[in-house]
């Protein structure tokens, strides 16, 4: 039976639909910023909620015309943080027809290491992922044989928000982004201490909107094209090199480049710092970009092919 699962993230909404065997049917994506101000105000805004609500309406019409009646909704960091967040979920419930929950950052992390790791080219090294979301930032690796994830409360809205504002990258915003990542980047270790043992020993796996405009940037395609950006390798140079590029535009200038998402000009810098501040801490001179996430992740839960042990 065909599955569909909604992601309502914190700058995207997103949709993907897979037949019993779990091949793609649709897949969608809308900028709906549902994080707008929540870091400030405690509350989904009255306006992003519109967007989302709207976009909801509009992929319940693309499960229609698949027959899709079963399913799932996960709100992730923007909900979690919002007082209303209990009521956000239960409407979406309402409109799509399908169950919706709010997930925690453990479970988003498990559910987007599935789906990263499922298509994955051979290699000796553990592979860690690093799920750069609006509001959040999940990591998940195996380890001596045993799973472990964290989320971080740092996203490319959150940072941008906090500290970059819409304007050009100024050194004084960075340095203070970069003490904002650098202090859950220490939560991090407190947490969790056995993410000590990836330093240096993983390979890392990128996936969400930073990283797949990342790629795009890098490739320089306009248009979205899955082949070109699955799996495409990304340096940490590239990474320091986009972000010094970026930080000294406008977001206008940023939107006129090759590969730049509309609704993601004004926060991708900050996705950025997070990216590179990771990557510093674990000695990692290199990632693989996915466009397999958390959707997929979901999708193989549903549907029971994902690993007994994390589904």
């Amino acid at each position: 039976m065909s599955v569909a699962v909604i992601d309502c993230g914190t700058n995207s909404t997103r949709l993907l639909v897979v037949d019993d065997e779990g091949a793609t049917l649709a897949r969608e994506m809308t900028i709906t910023r549902l994080g707008q101000e929540v870091a400030t105000t405690g509350q989904l805004h009255p306006d992003a909620l519109q967007r989302v609500y709207a976009c909801l309406v509009r992929y319940r019409a693309i499960m229609d015309s698949f027959d899709v009646s079963s399913g799932t909704l996960v709100a992730t960091s923007a909900a979690r943080d919002a007082r209303n967040g209990p009521e956000f979920v239960a409407e979406c419930e309402r409109i799509t027809g399908v169950r919706a929950q709010l997930l925690s950052g453990a479970a988003e992390a498990t559910a987007s290491y599935i789906g990263a790791t499922a298509d994955l080219p051979d290699d000796s090294r553990p592979s860690m992922i690093i799920d750069i979301g609006g509001g959040s930032t999940e990591l998940a690796v195996v380890l001596h044989g045993e799973f472990i994830a964290h989320s971080m409360q740092l996203g490319c809205v959150r940072v941008s928000e906090s500290h970059l504002g819409s304007g050009r990258l100024t050194a004084d915003a960075r340095q203070a982004a970069e003490r904002m990542i650098a202090t859950e980047l220490d939560g991090l270790f407190t947490s969790e201490p056995r993410f000590q043992d990836a330093i240096g020993a993983v390979r890392l796996i990128g996936l969400a909107g930073t990283i797949a405009t990342l790629a795009q940037l890098d490739v320089g395609v306009s248009e979205y094209a899955r082949e070109l950006v699955h799996h495409h390798v990304l340096s940490r140079f590239v990474v320091e090199h986009w972000t010094e590029v970026l930080g000294a535009e406008l977001p206008a200038q940023r939107l006129a480049r090759p590969g730049m998402v509309p609704g993601r000009e004004d926060v991708l810098v900050g996705g950025l710092l997070v990216l590179g501040a990771v990557m510093d801490r674990f000695a990692i001179s290199e990632l693989l970009s996915s466009e397999c996430d958390i959707l997929d992740g979901v999708a193989a839960q549903l549907q029971g092919r994902a690993p007994k042990e994390l589904s």
